[in-house]
């Protein structure tokens, strides 16, 4: 498999997307923050004091997906057509944030889902750190990506 993000000179480099058709194009990622019951009830009670810890976060999640291209180098800034972001929980310890992101376009939008999740995540913990330092952020995970060259993707098993 060749490299595509490398030059001749073998240094990194943003790959052209000139020639490829475009298209519509999905991405689903996933993770999981772990953290203690009274932590996980507060978040979801709403009585966390910095406010609705998953409204910020859902927040966080579409402002991350548009950035991706700012904080991801060779990433292609991408006109996003849609963002939507969804919790799930196990009903005792683990919150489960998904990001569907979507685009029509030369390029996928993976990087911005799992950005999405990150950032949802990572806000999480920063609402609810003062409650608990030890909470842990993870698995993260491409779950599916639709369009594009390469064809559809789907995990084929959750991590």
């Amino acid at each position: 498999m060749e490299l595509t993000h490398f030059n001749e000179q073998g240094r990194a480099k943003m790959v052209d997307v000139s020639e490829k058709d475009i298209t519509a194009r999905t991405a689903v990622a996933r993770t999981t923050i772990t953290m203690n019951p009274d932590t996980f009830s507060r978040i979801k009670a709403g009585t966390v004091s910095k406010g609705d810890v998953l409204a910020v976060a859902q927040v966080a999640a579409v402002m991350a997906a548009k950035k991706t291209w700012d904080i991801i180098p060779m990433c292609h800034p991408l006109p996003l057509t849609g963002i939507n972001v969804e919790y799930s929980d196990n009903g005792a310890d683990e919150l489960y944030i998904e990001a569907t992101v979507k685009t029509t376009g030369k390029t996928g939008v993976e990087m911005e889902a799992l950005t999405a999740v990150s950032a949802a995540a990572l806000t999480v913990y920063d609402m609810c750190k003062a409650l608990q330092k030890d909470m842990v952020i993870g698995p993260t995970h491409l779950v599916s990506k639709t369009g594009g060259k390469s064809g559809d993707y789907r995990i084929s098993s959750n991590p």
